[in-house]
């Protein structure tokens, strides 16, 4: 009987001299079997052939690849941009067109409002009106009463006096008084704005002097 041992796959994680033993065991053990005359002895024993098998590789360890670093794209330069040529004129042969002016409509102006007309002030002095001057009063011939009165006078349109007031007086009663009555009685040239007449008020000084 022909027995052939297999290595097992425990043999597959032994040494060489490990495996080397466990042959050397097995040929023991089936020599004792013959010996006792277990295990009949064959007419011819094969010789039994022993290959050692090359250890296993060693497991590959994956070493984690370094991850990629990313580009950034740099900046593009900031560049200036080219002057630009001046362009010349060119002098053509050719006539230039006539240009034709376009006459654009100008707003109207605003109206000027009108320069207020001066006030010319009321006259007393023409010649024409024939005023005659006050009279002397007697008393005050006889007392020697001398001065000079001014009146405030308001003028109507119509030229007549409307209002006599005493503006300054010329220190006696008697010569204001009669300075009133007369000028009262007078006529006058109105103050006008442009061609109408106006109400307006005039200063009339009356003087009292007997040398006259």
């Amino acid at each position: 009987m022909t027995a052939a041992f297999a290595p097992s796959p425990a043999a597959h994680r032994l040494s060489p001299t490990g495996l080397a033993g466990v042959v050397v065991a097995h040929l023991v053990l089936a020599s004792g079997l013959v010996a006792w005359e277990i295990v009949p002895l064959p007419a011819a024993l094969t010789p039994l052939s022993v290959e050692l098998l090359p250890a296993p590789p060693p497991p590959e360890v994956s070493r984690p690849q370094p991850r990629p670093v990313e580009k950034r794209p740099l900046p593009a330069p900031h560049r200036q941009p080219a002057p630009t040529p001046p362009v010349l004129a060119r002098e053509s042969s050719e006539p230039a067109a006539p240009s034709v002016a376009v006459a654009e409509k100008a707003p109207p102006a605003p109206p000027v409002p009108a320069a207020p007309a001066t006030v010319v002030e009321p006259r007393f002095d023409a010649a024409y009106l024939n005023n005659p001057p006050p009279a002397y009063p007697p008393l005050s011939r006889r007392l020697g009463e001398e001065g000079r009165s001014i009146l405030r006078v308001l003028v109507g349109p119509d030229g007549a006096a409307q209002q006599v007031q005493i503006h300054r007086s010329s220190g006696s009663s008697r010569l204001d008084n009669a300075a009133a009555e007369a000028v009262g009685r007078w006529k006058f040239v109105p103050a006008r704005r442009g061609d109408e007449a106006l109400a307006a008020w005039v200063l009339v000084p009356i003087a009292f002097s007997l040398k006259d």
